[in-house]
């Protein structure tokens, strides 16, 4: 039999050495930025970002917040929408759905509550008060939220995501940009993850199939020359 297509690769190389390789050379063009963007910074919470408080944070880069202001000051000060989702669940968690009945902890994701130190945007974040903000429940920034609807109103084409975690809700986020027709990219930086096989696994994938997997530096100076 002849084999045209591709048996599943095994091999010994990290999920990093095989990032850094697809990085090197890239198999496709990039979708590139289009006119306008928006920085949407997916759950940029203490439950997920503070190490120092909670067992369910995590960091990667630890210049990832003071990077996601950057981009997001640039973008505002050109009129370009800043969005920061986080999630929360009511009292009793019913509104968590599936996604809440494997654990049942105080660290579990169905017992962040709304108003509580997790569900708190970290105070390093710069958020202006013209920000959009907003509460999710599932991983993705659009599913039933007002993401979608708020860019086509601001005629965005482009949408950078940031935030935690890279295998979580950055790449459900990315992958829905890319399914509601917008240009998505993820800057490297500015993502975070428990594990850098998690990480750079789904950061792998988004390049080769969903998203422009861009050093930060590209998209400051992209902001930077409008």
């Amino acid at each position: 039999m002849t084999i045209i297509g591709t048996k599943m690769v095994r091999e010994d190389k990290t999920a990093r050495q095989l990032f850094e390789e697809v990085m090197a050379n890239p198999a496709r063009r990039k979708f590139g930025f289009g006119e306008k963007l928006a920085i949407v910074n997916v759950d940029f919470q203490q439950a997920y970002t503070r190490i120092d408080m909670f067992k369910t944070a995590y960091e990667t880069d630890p210049r990832q917040i003071e990077y996601t202001n950057t981009i997001s000051r640039l973008a505002r000060a050109r009129g370009m929408p800043v969005i920061w989702s986080h999630v929360a669940y009511k009292d009793d968690a019913g509104d968590a759905g599936v996604w809440g009945t494997r654990t049942n902890t105080e660290d579990s994701l169905q017992n962040i509550k709304y108003g509580s130190e997790r569900h708190a945007f970290d105070p390093r974040c710069e958020i202006d008060a013209n920000d959009l903000q907003y509460t999710k429940r599932m991983p993705s920034a659009f599913f039933e939220t007002p993401l979608n609807s708020y860019l086509r109103w601001h005629k965005v084409d482009t949408v950078v995501v940031t935030g935690g975690s890279t295998s979580g809700c950055v790449r459900a986020t990315a992958v829905d940009a890319l399914a509601h027709g917008f240009r998505a990219i993820v800057p490297i930086e500015t993502c975070a993850d428990k594990h850098e096989s998690y990480h750079f696994a789904n950061l792998t994938d988004l390049q080769l199939k969903y998203a422009d997997v861009e050093p930060v530096q590209t998209v400051i100076d992209w902001l930077e020359a409008r």
